[in-house]
């Protein structure tokens, strides 16, 4: 099991074949504190953001709409929703990270309930 930290990655998204692939800049939040701040405050995102661990998220005091993608242990996806801001996400018991990235942004990537995707944490 990996032990995640605060930093950047890549998200790597391919298709059901394991083909193509498409790599999205990621910020991971593995703290406490960066769990919690998330993308409050913020207007976007560049690429997505991962919160781990995290099986639920709001988006109270958030500035934008968001796709929020609910991953499992072996980074399945398991629910994909957008959210407005001011709403609270119902818990996804087999959860384990959240991606969250600006909205429309994961349809644009082609990502979907069933995928896996994998995720890589730069070193540093």
């Amino acid at each position: 099991m990996a032990r995640w930290r605060n930093g950047t990655g890549t998200l790597t998204i391919t298709d059901r074949d394991g083909e193509g692939g498409t790599e999205v800049p990621l910020r991971i939040a593995a703290s406490y504190r960066h769990r919690s701040r998330g993308l409050l405050g913020q207007d976007g995102i560049d690429g997505a953001l991962m919160i781990t661990p995290c099986g639920s998220v709001h988006s109270f005091r958030m500035r934008f709409t968001i796709d929020v993608a609910y991953l499992d242990r072996k980074f399945n996806v398991v629910a994909v929703h957008t959210m407005k801001p001011g709403r609270l996400g119902l818990p996804r018991l087999r959860a384990r990270h959240v991606i969250e990235s600006e909205a429309g942004a994961m349809a644009a990537w082609g990502l979907r309930p069933g995928m896996r995707v994998r995720i890589t944490q730069q070193a540093g």
